[in-house]
């Protein structure tokens, strides 16, 4: 595995892939990597033939200094990991590298920033939509691989690469999850034994929330107040915010139509960490 730190060293070893016509998947990602993001970098390595995983905290994307600080850091234990996974490439650049200089640029989802994680992580899309379209110029990858439990900010990037033209394969991988149906995040780290037992009830609410709008004697409305009851009535979670949306625009809507593809999405808190889900209504 080749690790670099430097931007043109990276494009510099990456142009004989190129050159020959070799494909190259990029697998962004900001460290503290766990079994989905695994799941991304094996996707990757089955359909490439070069895999770069970037590790880079983006500051930038942080909205709450406090959720920056507390972001687990395991930098050896990563590297290790992608070293077990036979990455090709690792790209670790610093702050000073990936923004030597302050920049006023930022970007504007339209509506996917009033909603969700637009609406309660303000300029956290500018963010996400920067660093990415940074590290597509730097590597010019065939594929980038992101998960679905981030299912907005897949909305985010999507629109990113159509907008300015990237030539770029965006592939989605399902959400991968632990035995108890909490899906797998970074920010599991931060959570004691008995806590990520406690925060798997995210996705048993998720999950009964879909079985009432399968049962179609359920309106939109009727499932979010049984939600929204339900963790009120949870000694230890708190709700941010439960949609139902369309899962091509990730925009609310208020009556399920048929055929048309809809996703359940959630945001909640336990204690001070903040987990995100979303399961899609017809599997």
């Amino acid at each position: 595995m080749r690790s670099f730190s430097a931007i043109n060293p990276l494009r510099s070893y990456l142009s004989s892939f190129k050159s020959q016509g070799q494909s190259i998947g990029l697998v962004p990602t900001m460290g503290a990597l766990h079994d989905g993001h695994k799941e991304l970098v094996q996707n990757s390595l089955n359909e490439n033939e070069c895999t770069v995983v970037s590790v880079f905290v983006n500051k930038a994307q942080f909205n709450n200094p406090d959720d920056y600080s507390n972001y687990p850091d395991q930098v050896e234990k990563d590297l290790q990991i992608l070293e077990a996974l036979k990455c090709d490439v690792v790209f670790k650049p610093t702050d000073a590298i990936m923004y030597p200089s302050s920049t006023p640029l930022r970007f504007d989802f339209g509506p996917l920033e009033t909603v969700m994680e637009g609406e309660f992580r303000p300029g956290h899309f500018s963010g996400v939509g920067l660093v990415v379209s940074k590290l597509l110029n730097i590597v010019t990858p065939d594929r980038a691989y992101f998960g679905q439990k981030d299912i907005q900010q897949c909305a985010v990037i999507k629109k990113l690469v159509a907008d300015l033209n990237f030539p770029v394969d965006i592939r989605v991988v399902p959400t991968v999850r632990d035995k108890n149906g909490l899906a797998l995040s970074s920010r599991n780290l931060l959570l004691t034994e008995e806590e990520r037992i406690i925060a798997s009830d995210i996705h048993g609410i998720l999950s009964a929330a879909r079985d009432m709008l399968l049962d179609k004697t359920n309106s939109i409305s009727e499932t979010k107040e049984v939600v929204i009851q339900r963790f009120k009535d949870h000694k230890d979670l708190n709700l941010e915010y439960f949609e139902v949306v369309s899962s091509q625009t990730l925009l609310p809507i208020k009556i399920i139509e048929e055929g048309e593809q809809t996703s359940l999405c959630i945001a909640a808190f336990i204690g001070n960490v903040r987990l995100i889900d979303n399961i899609y209504l017809f599997d």
